[in-house]
């Protein structure tokens, strides 16, 4: 026979007097809707007497990454984001060498005004 820990066989192991109650389980909550641009619905409980204007009008949805609002014929929009940018596309929106010249000198004229020379 193993001896060992004071354990019965079916329960948790460290759990003690505590029960739901004490847990918080057994307060009023309600049960919002959210719903994301594809449709998914995700429900979230609030404590019953929390102020309406404490409950996010947003959230993200789990199941797609997306925001959720409240209303659901008119969900958030999905965010329009950038494609990625190849090294080409970067350089093409380089400044013309002109552009260069007059910032990096107005840049030197700012510098040499702080230190108080003219060199």
């Amino acid at each position: 026979m193993a001896a060992g820990g004071s354990a019965i066989r079916g329960s948790r192991v460290g759990a003690g007097p505590m029960g739901e109650q004490d847990h918080g389980y057994h307060a009023d909550r309600v049960a919002i809707s959210y719903w994301d641009a594809l449709g998914n619905e995700t429900v979230r409980y609030f404590a019953a007497n929390l102020p309406d204007e404490e409950i996010p009008e947003t959230i993200d949805c789990p199941s797609s990454g997306l925001p959720a609002g409240r209303d659901r014929n008119n969900p958030p929009e999905v965010s329009k984001l950038e494609p990625y940018k190849t090294h080409l596309a970067y350089v093409k929106e380089r400044r013309s060498e002109e552009e260069a010249e007059q910032l990096l000198d107005d840049a030197l004229r700012q510098l040499r005004e702080r230190r108080g020379t003219n060199a």
